[in-house]
């Protein structure tokens, strides 16, 4: 998870994502899409994005294509959900806790 979220930290990266969420493009696109930046630089996040399992590549020929990995976002939303759910639901306690006390006096 910690691999998703710091390639995920960087504002182009998740612009990448969701080009290519729910649809696959060549590398040629996607970094067409990045006037200001060079092809080697979306080469680079693209590699990272990959690395953290966020997108899948397949080769077609001569062609890199790139797609979201729907699955592996999935795995980390839900991981994220948990913790802010767990964290929450200890907060919640702390409070209430604090309430009773406060009660008491």
């Amino acid at each position: 998870m910690d691999a998703a979220l710091k390639a995920l930290a960087e504002p182009r990266r998740r612009e990448i994502v969701r080009l290519v969420w729910g649809r696959e493009l060549p590398a040629t696109d996607i970094a067409d899409h990045f006037a200001e930046v060079t092809r080697s630089a979306i080469s680079q996040h693209l590699g990272v994005l990959k690395a953290a399992g966020l997108v899948i590549e397949r080769r077609d020929g001569t062609r890199r294509l790139y797609r979201a990995d729907r699955a592996e976002m999935k795995k980390l939303r839900k991981s994220l959900d948990d913790y802010w759910t767990t964290g929450l639901e200890r907060l919640r306690d702390v409070a209430e806790a604090a309430q009773r006390e406060k009660e008491k006096r």
